[in-house]
């Protein structure tokens, strides 16, 4: 099938005056054309409105449902499984972007106070003040202590790391204290409609690259081998399917450790794939997932 005239005048409803498609930029087609057959050369989104479709020289692939340029977390999700690459962007926590924390995580102060402090600052004080007040003072004191990632403009998850000097209720754990040389991973937290897709190690590998710049040796964080749901400690599962490795075990809260070393050498796994899917699809290497 040529791809020229794909909304010929056959399609067109007689009686409305033609509408011209809108071009979207270069993308990579959808992993469904590889499996149709469809020679891989240059591919080109386009909109009739209503969804989009991937025009080739040797063909079209299928159409998939359109996701509007600004989408929520569903929309952006949709996008992902369909196949149409989606922006991805890590940036720091900072004063400016702190709202984009998820509502409850704004709002708290687990690791930021001790024991006694954090109940009081639940009863009687103000916990999303509590939580900018620490931001600040850890950017001014040390730097850079949080990451939020962005899928098509939308947070989708976010970490918090910092010295253990910085971090009192680290000492309330039963395997601590953190080594001297070691950054504290206090928290990481990826949204569900974004799981799967790689963001927890994109996050890690984040904060990897950022404390070795700062000549840091190794991260180490506290993991809740009971985790149900949401929780302000993260589950040891997940940080040993990212790469930590288990210093000092315990039957709840077992301390674990990344050398940073080895967390720089990292690629996300997803990227891999699409690098070997698709790589030689792509017309520009601007457009490759970051």
């Amino acid at each position: 099938m040529a791809a020229a005239g794909y909304w010929g005048a056959a399609q067109q409803p007689r009686g409305q005056p033609r509408r011209r498609p809108r071009l979207l930029p270069w993308a990579r087609a959808p992993v469904g054309c590889l499996a149709a057959g469809i020679r891989a050369t240059r591919y080109l989104l386009q909109s009739d409105g209503y969804h989009v479709r991937v025009r080739a020289a040797g063909g079209v692939c299928p159409q998939v449902p359109r996701i509007p340029a600004t989408g929520g977390p569903q929309e952006t999700a949709a996008a992902t499984m369909t196949g149409v690459p989606v922006p991805r962007r890590l940036v720091s926590i900072t004063l400016d972007n702190l709202d984009d924390l998820p509502h409850r995580c704004r709002r708290c102060v687990f690791w930021e106070l001790d024991p006694v402090s954090h109940a009081r600052a639940q009863e009687v004080g103000d916990p999303a003040l509590e939580k900018e007040a620490w931001i600040s003072s850890t950017l001014l004191e040390w730097g850079s202590c949080g990451k939020i990632v962005y899928v098509d403009g939308v947070p989708a998850g976010y970490v918090l790391y910092a010295p253990p000097m910085y971090v009192p209720r680290s000492a309330a754990f039963p395997t601590s204290p953190v080594s001297a040389d070691a950054v504290l991973l206090m928290t990481a937290h990826v949204l569900g409609e974004f799981a799967g897709g790689g963001l927890g190690r994109m996050l890690v590998q984040g904060v990897a690259k950022d404390l070795t710049r700062r000549g840091v040796k190794a991260i180490e964080a506290f993991g809740d081998l009971r985790s149900e749901g949401l929780s302000c400690v993260m589950p040891a599962d997940y940080l040993l399917a990212v790469g930590f490795k288990t210093v000092r075990p315990h039957l709840h809260y077992p301390r674990l450790r990344l050398e940073l070393k080895t967390a720089v050498s990292w690629r996300e796994d997803v990227e891999v794939a699409l690098e070997r899917l698709l790589g030689s699809m792509s017309p520009e290497r601007a457009l490759r997932l970051a």
